[in-house]
């Protein structure tokens, strides 16, 4: 018989795919940074940060990397909110560097920790 017809593939409009995607992960309450590069930085910055006999003989329990981790988070998506706020009001749908410096500065010192 006839072979079936292939025909074009479905697309997407243009941003429809972002948008369900930027719903997709405001739904999840999954960390996004993967574990193990999150767990290098936070020895890292505090190998720099502390004297060096110290550093060298830190140990990190699994959940103080998790704790970090959550918190790290929750303030960058806190920020991107606002971030995106400030390119709202500035009558854009893009983010800029200069609605992060925006949003920031209105934050204060502690960035809306305490």
């Amino acid at each position: 018989g006839d072979p079936t017809p292939q025909g074009r593939r479905h697309r997407y409009k243009p941003g429809t795919v972002a948008l369900k995607e930027i719903r997709k992960y405001q739904r999840s309450y999954d960390l996004l940074i993967q574990k193990l590069p999150f767990a290098r930085l936070v020895r890292e910055v505090a190998l720099e940060l502390l004297p060096a006999d110290v550093g060298a003989e830190l140990r990190w329990q699994s959940h103080a990397i998790q704790a970090l981790q959550e918190a790290a988070e929750a303030f960058l998506v806190h920020l991107f909110e606002d971030t995106n706020l400030c390119a709202l009001h500035a009558k854009r749908v893009t983010i800029m560097q200069k609605d992060i410096q925006l949003a920031r500065r209105i934050r204060g010192a502690w960035g809306g920790l305490g």
